[in-house]
């Protein structure tokens, strides 16, 4: 198949990792993958990393310019299949094949669960112009269903996948000594972009409701949220406790080094890279139950769920954990089991492999 990804967001977090993660994934499988995203945009430099074909296209707002730039690409490309990720460049593309003849299907990837707008023109984007629509999970696919009136077989879900052997556990005070955090500590740890609605700040004040000197915070990512998340850490005197170590690119290093994982979301959320991420390293996680991250939480049995924006619940959650060495141990294996079961790389590019090959089977069949 001949497949163009777009996107228009700028930012870069667990949608655009995920983008490049199947784009590359597709090219393995002998298919032809370009991205098409704006010059500016972090994923069109991170492209060139993940050996994946990009165009610079100003897709980054909706307006004529990116309109008849994306059309003119599609005249001229010719793709099989159209995958569009975020809600500019799913307009444009939509547009734009108003304008193209023999235009090619359009699969809405939906990454996160922020509310689509109920309206006759949503209902047309994700109803008429688009083939069919995958989310990253279930509860987000049910949500467009319900609010959308989707057909549901024009909705599939498909969980992002992640390498299994990259993310395993590992020697943690190995990775300690290498990465030259304390070996005495106890460690909990977050993997996330510094976004308001990762709840960070909950994870801060968590901490310092625990009043215990041997447990520290290790933060890895970096995003616009990073001067109000240092702020709350010296505004509670936690400086000496809490690690921001910044964006990585081994963050499966960092994952062995922790005792327990916490991502306190309460909104925007598909089922988080991190999340399994973390599961996959062995780790007890603790969550919150926002998009479809009860998916794979099963609460008390593969994680613990606490209320979002809940900082005492989850205090008293770590807590638990940190005290009970048996239940992180029966935790953090029963969510390695079922993240192996359900989210292998593999499994994702199947699916969306199959997604891609009925659309255009089926647009071949109405013409």
């Amino acid at each position: 198949m001949k497949i163009l990804h777009t996107e228009a967001s700028c930012g870069w977090g667990g949608q655009e990792i995920r983008i490049l993660e199947e784009a590359r994934g597709m090219l393995a499988r002998g298919h032809e993958v370009t991205l098409a995203c704006s010059p500016e945009a972090r994923i069109f430099s991170e492209s060139v990393r993940y050996g994946v074909p990009a165009i610079a296209l100003p897709i980054g707002r909706k307006n004529l310019r990116g309109l008849f730039a994306l059309r003119r690409h599609i005249a001229q490309s010719r793709p099989d299949v159209i995958n569009t990720h975020s809600s500019t460049d799913t307009w444009l593309t939509a547009l734009a094949r108003l304008l193209v003849s023999e235009s090619p299907p359009l699969v809405r990837t939906r990454h996160i669960s922020a509310p689509v707008p109920d309206n006759a023109s949503s209902r047309w984007l994700y109803g008429k112009a688009s083939a069919h629509v995958a989310t990253t999970g279930e509860r987000l696919r049910e949500t467009l269903i319900r609010d959308l009136g989707l057909a549901p077989d024009r909705v599939t879900s498909v969980p992002t996948g992640i390498d299994t052997v990259r993310f395993q556990p590992g020697d943690r005070l190995a990775a300690r000594q290498a990465l030259g955090l304390a070996t005495d500590s106890r460690w909990i740890g977050i993997v996330a972009t510094l976004r308001s609605w990762k709840g960070h700040l909950y994870l801060i004040d968590a901490l310092a409701r625990l009043g215990r000197d041997d447990v520290r915070l290790l933060i890895v990512g970096d995003g616009p949220y990073r001067e109000v998340i240092s702020a709350r850490i010296r505004e509670v005197g936690l400086s000496n406790r809490v690690t921001l170590a910044g964006e990585q690119r081994n963050p499966e290093l960092w994952l062995r080094a922790l005792d327990l994982f916490c991502l306190p979301s309460y909104a925007n959320e598909g089922v988080p890279q991190a999340l399994m991420q973390a599961m996959l390293t062995g780790l007890p996680v603790i969550s919150t139950p926002v998009g479809s991250i009860i998916e794979i939480i099963k609460d008390g049995l593969t994680g613990l769920i606490v209320p979002p924006q809940d900082a005492p619940a989850l205090a008293e959650c770590i807590a638990r954990l940190l005290a009970d060495r048996a239940l992180a141990e029966r935790l953090g294996v029963a969510a390695r089991t079922e993240a192996v079961a359900r989210f292998g790389f593999d499994r994702m590019i199947s699916r969306m492999e199959t997604l891609f090959q009925n659309a255009i089977a089926q647009q071949t069949s109405a013409r």
